[in-house]
């Protein structure tokens, strides 16, 4: 079976799968059930066994029913003997209390399964969506993500809480039933089965229609929730560009199509359900005219023919909740492909098999002619080769396209060269320990997002165990400590709570100080300083000088302010360095970077 890597080209939201591609899916979702089931296949048996049990003293109801009938009622009417009346009232009520607190057990049971399956697969998305590599996120949008992580879930859920008991109970009890019917009354038994074969073909083409409805239904869902989120993650972009009255027609559009493919499910279903009813009636009728042909004829007693009326009309009656199944399974199993589609999606940066530890990191970089492209694109970087040596800091500047950030994401591994190495201290980045590239490298990036909890929580993000003083100690040293002893709750605000909102250099000295608490040999700002105003910016610069003493730094900058305080200037273009040097050296000269800096002074004036 074929896997595809590369979120967006799975065609996970996609209803026109060919046969292959349908095979294909459902193994991947059933390995995946079978994967959570298995480890409760104990609680299963216990649950099949009250089920069972359970539905053979619900089935024996009827059969009680004919024997009252035939043997203790005449034992009444001929010997006044209420013995055998007395002796089936009494297994009739012990069957039914039997088989109704069985019942009440197997649902905690078959609840106590759905939950710890459900527990199993939220944290096993949760956990593998966030250990997969940046270019699964960068091309997976998170309405998309959220979509698996809550109506897909939910919709599995309900499967699980209702659905599937329905079907196993309705098969156990219309199969149970059938063997009663059989071994009362035979020639009955014999109508049920031919009557079978329109019922059969009646499920068959409600089950074949359904299951690309409620396919379609799951990819419309997920375009809805996509939509929603991403308008309201997006605004202010939505204000500031007056999207409203777009964004009114898009979602009305998308739920609009929603609405119908949820309508086209419920008229196959009110198609299904007159159809069953149907085959029902006529069953009954056919065993009440043969019954009573035999009735009359001697060779049939009444209460076996009423306990026959009585088994087939039980017989139909789970069938019912067997199109409810039919109708939720749909439903789930497109969601289950799509949860499946996410768990089978592998990181496109692996972590190594034998990792290579590097305890204290100098911060020596050196890119040894590296190739690198991102997906089946254009190659960013051509045979890219450069030596950073430990201490120093970089600054790099070139036109939005040249490779800057691409270079940054490099160092950070969260893509890997597809030609070519990068090293640190003279270890392969791709061979080196986790837990090592993550402390000897850390990434600032303009956006300096604060998670919920409080500020200190925030500082702390790379390092937990980090106490209160080395806390304040790394606020101070950027310069955060008088503004965030002046919230509410200083330290302890809630930054997602009324009076703990921050500013945008608020946020960024914020995200200096929780790199400076985490101590990086490699420090990377990628367009840290790019979303403040100039006073914002001047107080960034003070909080930078000690932000970038004693560690390698790459500076990503367009505001040629912050480079000044570079050792050594990278002007790229096109994926190639075309000038190094100092900034002074730079400026005097008249290459790109002296334009690039004239023409910043004169925006200044």
């Amino acid at each position: 079976m074929s896997t595809v890597t590369v979120a967006g080209t799975t065609g996970e939201d996609r209803s026109d799968y060919t046969k292959d591609e349908s095979r294909s899916i459902r193994r991947r979702s059933l390995r995946l059930l079978s994967s959570l089931v298995s480890p409760l296949r104990w609680q299963l048996v216990l649950a099949g066994v009250v089920l069972i049990v359970s539905t053979a003293l619900r089935v024996a109801g009827p059969a009680l029913i004919a024997y009252g009938i035939n043997t203790a009622l005449p034992a009444v009417v001929s010997e006044a003997d209420w013995l055998p009346t007395i002796g089936v009232v009494a297994v009739y009520l012990a069957a039914g209390i039997g088989g109704a607190g069985l019942i009440g057990w197997y649902v905690v049971v078959a609840a106590r399964l759905t939950q710890a399956i459900m527990l199993d697969l939220r944290t096993r998305i949760f956990l593998h969506t966030q250990r997969l590599s940046l270019e699964f996120h960068e091309s997976y949008t998170s309405g998309r993500i959220i979509s698996r992580q809550t109506s897909d879930l939910d919709t599995i859920r309900e499967l699980l809480d209702g659905g599937l008991n329905e079907l196993v109970s309705g098969i156990l009890y219309g199969g149970f039933t059938l063997v009663a019917l059989l071994l009362l009354d035979w020639e009955s038994g014999v109508i049920l089965l031919v009557m079978g074969l329109p019922l059969y073909l009646l499920m068959r083409w409600f089950y074949l229609r359904s299951q690309r409805v409620y396919r379609e239904s799951r990819v419309v869902s997920a375009k809805v929730i996509v939509k929603f989120v991403e308008t309201m993650t997006g605004i202010r972009a939505v204000k500031a560009f007056r999207k409203e009255g777009r964004n009114d027609v898009d979602f009305g559009e998308l739920s609009s199509d929603y609405r119908d493919v949820n309508m086209r499910s419920i008229r196959l279903f009110g198609t299904f359900e007159p159809g069953l009813m149907a085959v029902a009636s006529v069953t009954v009728a056919l065993v009440l005219l043969w019954g009573g042909i035999r009735v009359v004829d001697g060779t049939l007693l009444i209460g076996t023919l009423l306990a026959a009326v009585l088994y087939v009309r039980n017989f139909f009656a789970p069938l019912q909740e067997v199109a409810f199944f039919l109708n939720s399974y749909q439903s789930a199993t497109a969601a289950l492909e799509k949860v499946s589609g996410v768990l089978e999606e592998q990181p496109t940066v692996p972590d190594p098999t034998r990792p290579i530890d590097l305890w204290h990191s100098r911060g020596h970089l050196h890119f040894d002619r590296v190739e690198f492209g991102y997906g089946t694109g254009k190659t960013i970087l051509p045979d890219f080769t450069l030596d950073i040596p430990a201490g120093q800091t970089i600054a790099l500047v070139g036109t939005t396209g040249a490779g800057k950030s691409t270079l940054a994401k490099l160092v950070s591994r969260f893509y890997d060269p597809t030609s070519g190495s990068l090293r640190l201290d003279g270890v392969d980045l791709r061979q080196l320990h986790p837990k090592d590239l993550r402390r000897a490298i850390v990434m600032v990036t303009q956006e300096a997002y604060l998670f919920s909890g409080t500020v200190a929580d925030n500082i702390a993000l790379g390092k937990p165990s980090a106490t209160m003083e080395e806390i304040r100690a790394a606020a101070e040293a950027v310069g955060a400590d008088s503004f965030i002893t002046s919230l509410p709750d200083g330290y302890d605000t809630d930054v997602n709570k009324r009076g703990g909102r921050v500013s945008a250099g608020q946020r960024q000295l914020i995200s200096f100080a929780r790199a400076f608490l985490a101590d990086p040999a490699v420090l990377i700002l990628d367009e840290a300083t790019a979303s403040l105003d100039m006073p914002s910016e001047r107080m960034i610069q003070e909080a930078l000088q000690t932000l970038l003493a004693d560690r390698t730094a790459i500076i990503i900058a367009h505001r040629l302010s912050t480079v000044a305080i570079a050792d050594r200037v990278l002007v790229m273009e096109h994926g190639r360095i075309i000038e190094d040097d100092d900034p002074d050296t730079l400026i005097s000269g008249t290459g790109k970077f002296a334009q690039l800096h004239a023409a910043w002074r004169e925006s200044l004036v």
